[in-house]
């Protein structure tokens, strides 16, 4: 790198406006990485109403599908979106009933509040949790000691929940799902109502903003209507040098603009790097197989490690995907959910959807719960879409080996080979693809490598 000129100890003019420019690109980058996930957040919330759902009063209810974009969503179980707006409702109560519901409440930021169902405080039993508005100093609307009450430090909240379809009845779990109470905790107003989307076409992420100038509009759009929270503060402190703070207009004069494009495309960029191309040794799970961590950091979902955040993770997982909490990658048996991503073929090179590919999974799979494999495409992280319309294969779902069987084979490709129906999806010619392997409720040969699956076998 050219060192700065210096002229008795005081920067050349030339010098000086280079520096300010490397400077704000360098700080553009850093911040577009960091408030990545924010921005996909509020890709979530802006494609959750576009479905026609409007917030405080209605939700959409899916098994979500090729035609459904949102970052690794899967085809599991049914899912449920709602935004929410605390600054509309006041507090506001989520009452779960018992069952198999797994889910998190995030706030605007794409920080993790609490967990509901399976993996929160009240597992399959149910509960009331109460959600507080940002600055509440009125009485704490609960209904006996037993209920939770969570604090959020931003207006708009998302709550995501799953119904686990554990004997295969998705209409069940649908309606399992559909019986959550969310509501004003003050007034009388009615529950949130539901709407079906299996068959809506939806769009959940950032893809149309994450690399033009309209990323920076929508992050302003951000933070200009939410209060500014404590440990944010050093990166908002850098947004503002760029010209984009709460209580300022976004108009970027025409040097300031093309270097926010330019760092949009940089950090868009180093993300999916980060994501599908890491050197990190610890994204392997085994040493012995191409498969990887999805998030890095097997034992939570806050990123967080001895002393310091771990910036690497934090990237690869928001590249990718959507919400974490510290329950979803709890290594205990029978509790939480492992993640597992397959990228590459056994011989190391990634996957490609002009050829196909055999994956042979020992059985049984250590769970308790099912597991599932769902194919996604590289460009969008979204399922992949092909005429055959779907890009999941799953053990509750789908066509069950052989009893007694050793293995089950999986096929991937354009064509599908003999004798592999109801155990293929078909991939599209010229894209790059990957897959999410997920256990639910994992058994210790999951953790302790006595299991593990093949790798992408090449076939001629």
């Amino acid at each position: 790198m050219e060192r700065l000129e210096f002229h008795g100890g005081y920067p050349a003019a030339e010098s000086a406006a280079r520096a300010y420019e490397d400077a704000d690109r360098r700080r553009a980058v850093e911040v577009y990485r960091f408030f990545y996930p924010v921005v996909s957040m509020e890709g979530i919330l802006r494609g959750t109403r576009a479905a026609g759902a409007v917030d405080n009063e209605s939700a959409p209810v899916l098994v979500a599908r090729p035609h459904h974009i949102g970052f690794t969503l899967n085809s599991d179980t049914p899912y449920l979106g709602a935004a929410l707006d605390l600054r509309k409702s006041g507090p506001l109560v989520i009452e779960l009933p018992p069952g198999p519901l797994v889910g998190l409440v995030d706030d605007h930021y794409h920080r993790w509040l609490v967990d509901l169902g399976l993996p929160g405080r009240y597992g399959p039993r149910g509960g009331r949790t109460v959600l507080l508005p940002p600055g509440h100093d009125g009485p704490v609307p609960t209904e006996g000691d037993n209920d939770e009450v969570v604090r959020s430090d931003t207006w708009q909240v998302l709550c995501a929940l799953r119904a686990l379809p554990l004997d295969g009845d998705v209409a069940k779990a649908t309606a399992l799902l559909k019986s959550v109470r969310i509501r004003p905790a003050t007034t009388a107003a009615a529950p949130l109502s539901y709407l079906p989307a299996d068959d809506q076409p939806m769009n959940t992420t950032p893809l149309a903003w994450e690399d033009n100038v309209d990323y920076w509009r929508v992050l302003h759009g951000v933070i200009a209507t939410e209060p500014p929270v404590d440990e944010l503060r050093p990166m908002l402190g850098l947004l503002a040098e760029l010209g984009i703070e709460a209580g300022r207009p976004f108009a970027p004069d025409p040097r300031t603009e093309r270097l926010l494009v330019e760092a949009a495309r940089q950090g868009r960029d180093e993300l999916l790097v980060s994501a599908f191309a890491s050197r990190r040794p610890d994204r392997l799970v085994w040493p012995d197989r191409t498969w990887e961590w999805v998030g890095l950091r097997p034992e939570n979902g806050t990123f967080e490690r001895p002393g310091s955040l771990d910036v690497e993770a934090r990237d690869r997982w928001f590249a990718q995907a959507i919400v974490a909490s510290p329950a979803m990658f709890r290594r205990e048996r029978g509790a939480g959910s492992l993640y597992w991503l397959g990228l590459r073929d056994a011989d190391g090179a990634y996957l490609d959807g002009d050829r196909t590919y055999r994956l042979r999974v020992p059985l049984p799979v250590p769970h308790t719960l099912f597991w599932s494999v769902t194919a996604y495409d590289a460009a969008t992280r979204s399922e992949i879409v092909t005429d055959q319309g779907r890009a999941a294969l799953r053990s509750l779902l789908d066509a069950p080996p052989p009893g007694g069987a050793s293995h089950v084979d999986l096929h991937f490709g354009p064509e599908i080979p003999a004798g592999a129906e109801g155990r293929w999806i078909r991939t599209a010619p010229g894209r790059g693809w990957f897959v999410y392997f997920r256990i639910y409720g994992p058994e210790p040969a999951a953790f302790d490598g006595s299991w593990r699956p093949g790798d992408f076998e090449p076939l001629p």
